[in-house]
């Protein structure tokens, strides 16, 4: 497969890199990344990394602005299914490829590289670059770090295997990059933020099932003074709470006019309670974007039930306060 992938990468002068609307490190290291690559070994082509980043991932790199290149080959990353694209119309493209770390969902058309094992899109770029002669330097590495850490969760997440320790002992190894250094960029915030997070562990709302979750208005947005993504972004610091099995962050985001909601799980699947809700994402690990709050309480409602559930088959029912 990766050999398939080098091939068109070789073949086509003008290449677009994508991913999925709401930016996050993972998905925007995994295409930062790859274009730094591809320009790299290749420095007469044209390779755009594009879509609407987040000033909060500036340590992770530029992004493009887009261009309509003819001829041009797509390469989609982290992205799982065409309507969460962001940014690109698929139908202008000679030829698409997608490298995805997410359950199947959608047949693009094109290659498709999934590995549902691998912890984050960043690890399969990684194995990409091990494995082919698209070039690799100290900086590429470190960004592709970035995302394997961010949607790894610093190693905490089960999704990390064998091979995702085994690459990253290969690239700490090569181009011995800080990490002390890296982990300060990508987890130094300010101030307001850390308030923010105060206010929702204060305020989180916990089910007798174990879902708990919060709404984040506008008004709440402009009294902590931080940007919209904050609270998503901050979803993954409410791990292990005993009396939480499922959480989430409901956030207003004004600029859009939906209602962005980030959840995680210890234990119940997740992410099909999410597709209904016209978002996705892994069994743990997901999100959907409604247009009111009244939507997003449902989702919570149903993922009442699924943790019900869940702690019924796993009879966890003096744990949690049925």
């Amino acid at each position: 497969m990766y050999k398939q992938i080098y091939k068109y990468i070789k073949k086509y002068d003008n290449i677009v890199i994508a991913r999925h609307i709401g930016v996050d490190p993972d998905a925007m290291a995994s295409q930062v990344a790859l274009r730094d690559s591809i320009k790299l070994t290749f420095p007469e082509k044209k390779v755009l990394a594009v879509g609407n980043g987040s000033s909060k991932f500036s340590y992770i790199g530029k992004l493009d602005k887009f261009e309509e290149l003819e001829h041009a080959l797509l390469i989609v990353v982290d992205l799982p299914d065409k309507k969460r694209a962001d940014s690109v119309d698929f139908s202008k493209y000679d030829f698409i490829i997608k490298i995805d770390h997410h359950p199947f969902i959608e047949d693009f058309g094109g290659l498709e590289c999934i590995n549902d094992k691998a912890s984050s899109a960043a690890e399969i770029i990684m194995d990409l670059l091990e494995n082919t002669k698209l070039e690799c330097n100290k900086q590429i590495a470190e960004t592709l770090y970035y995302g394997l850490i961010s949607d790894s969760n610093r190693f905490l997440f089960n999704t990390c295997g064998p091979k995702t320790f085994e690459l990253t002992s290969i690239y700490l190894e090569k181009y011995k990059f800080d990490i002390k250094e890296l982990y300060q960029n990508m987890y130094l915030r300010p101030l307001n933020e850390v308030r923010l997070e105060g206010y929702i562990a204060e305020n989180m709302i916990v089910t007798d099932n174990g879902v708990g979750y919060i709404d984040i208005t506008n008004e709440i947005i402009n009294k902590y003074k931080v940007d919209s993504a904050a609270a998503g972004n901050m979803i993954n610091n409410f791990n292990f709470i005993q009396e939480v099995l499922v959480w989430a962050t409901i956030t207003e985001d004004v600029k859009s006019g939906l209602i962005r909601i980030s959840i995680r799980s210890r234990g119940p699947v997740i992410n099909k309670v999410a597709e209904k809700h016209n978002g996705g994402g892994h069994k743990m690990a997901s999100g959907a974007r409604v247009e009111t709050f009244e939507e997003a309480h449902q989702i919570m409602h149903e993922l009442d039930k699924v943790a019900k559930q869940y702690i019924e088959e796993n009879h966890l029912e003096e744990s949690y306060d049925n």
